[in-house]
């Protein structure tokens, strides 16, 4: 398949629960095509600061002690104020085409923890460097000590081998820290003692920032708390009067959520929401709400607070933390890490708009 650009976007508004269905899981890929790629003869070497370089097979890899966990997955520039304003009307409800680029899965695979293990590190040894096998070589740098703690080599998702979209036949799974990361196709992870600056992170993957007087931001690792309102969302109608339940999804790189409140007043005035269990650490996490609607005018929202305590901002608490000023703010701009709270406008009608800009 040769394209120059694959994306796919998750359909929030379609399904319930908090696994996606492997074939909706969003899809960013950003070399020419798919690999094609021979499980039986592919291998995943680690060399650089260790004892012992190594080479392992897949038979190799499901040899080892293997894990499986519920996480979410997330594109870095998911959500981003740009998008607000790219709507394209024969696209569907834009909660897809705004915040789709997050899915969830149950991973399965072996702890990296356990590969270094079997290589031994260097006392020298503190970041990796993943590379993939796809026509681009996607490489990016990883943090050791986040190696150590919960990170993966995937292979499989939701009981199944992963999908050529997503990593066939391995890809690195990195717990709660931007898509980049979990590179695809993993096939080289060599151990040094400094970050490299791989091409994706300095220059694709970085943008300016005010609050560092326009410099860019080179390194970005954990997700912020997020959540959005699935339905009703924008394009998705409320028949009529009566009984509705808001559902939608949150998350956070930084492990549970602990709560999610939802307001239909646009934030004058906020009510708990209930967490459908079990409750996973850096996964999606399905919430809803009871709502009687009147026939009026509407504004629904949701705010997510995770373990940490930390709170998902509102747009105006965010660009003031990215140093985006008052007279800038009604200026969508390329964003990335953007978890900022959706508001969905909803019309005496029934009908319901995207509220982020009006």
């Amino acid at each position: 398949m040769s394209v120059d650009h694959i994306t796919f976007y998750t359909p929030f508004q379609d399904y319930g629960g908090i696994i996606t269905p492997a074939q909706l899981h969003f899809v960013q890929q950003h070399s020419s095509h798919f690999p094609e790629i021979d499980a039986q003869t592919h291998r995943l070497t680690i060399h650089g600061l260790v004892d012992r370089p190594l080479s392992f097979s897949m038979d190799d890899l499901k040899r080892l002690p293997s894990v499986s966990r519920v996480h979410f997955l997330e594109c870095h520039a998911n959500s981003s104020p740009l998008i607000h304003h790219q709507g394209n009307q024969n696209m569907g409800p834009p909660v897809q085409y705004i915040h789709g680029m997050s899915s969830c899965s149950e991973w399965t695979g072996v702890p990296l923890s356990v590969l270094l293990n079997e290589c031994g590190l260097k006392k020298e040894a503190s970041w990796l460097v993943s590379e993939g096998a796809d026509p681009g070589k996607f490489t990016h740098t990883l943090p050791l000590a986040k190696a150590l703690d919960d990170c993966f080599v995937a292979y499989g998702q939701n009981g199944e081998p992963l999908r050529v979209e997503q990593g066939y036949p391995i890809r690195l799974f990195v717990p709660g820290w931007e898509a980049p990361f979990n590179v695809k196709y993993l096939k080289h992870i060599k151990l040094t003692d400094q970050p490299y600056h791989a091409w994706n992170e300095a220059m694709n993957h970085s943008i300016p920032r005010g609050d560092l007087d326009g410099k860019s931001r080179w390194y970005h690792f954990e997700m912020g708390p997020k959540s959005v309102i699935t339905r009703p969302s924008a394009g998705l109608g409320i028949p009529r009067k009566g009984y509705v339940q808001i559902t939608g999804l949150a998350w956070s790189g930084g492990g549970v959520i602990s709560k999610v409140d939802v307001s239909t007043d646009g934030g004058k005035s906020w009510k708990e929401a209930k967490l459908q269990t079990p409750v996973h650490s850096k996964a999606h996490t399905r919430f809803t709400f009871d709502w009687a609607w009147d026939g009026e005018e509407a504004t629904l929202m949701s705010r997510c607070t995770d373990e940490k305590g930390e709170v998902q901002p509102t747009r105006a608490e965010l660009y003031k933390n990215w140093g985006i000023s008052e007279a800038d703010m009604q200026k969508p701009a390329r964003a990335i890490h953007t978890n900022m709270i959706q508001p969905w406008k909803v019309a005496s009608d029934g009908s319901v708009h995207n509220a982020m800009y009006s």
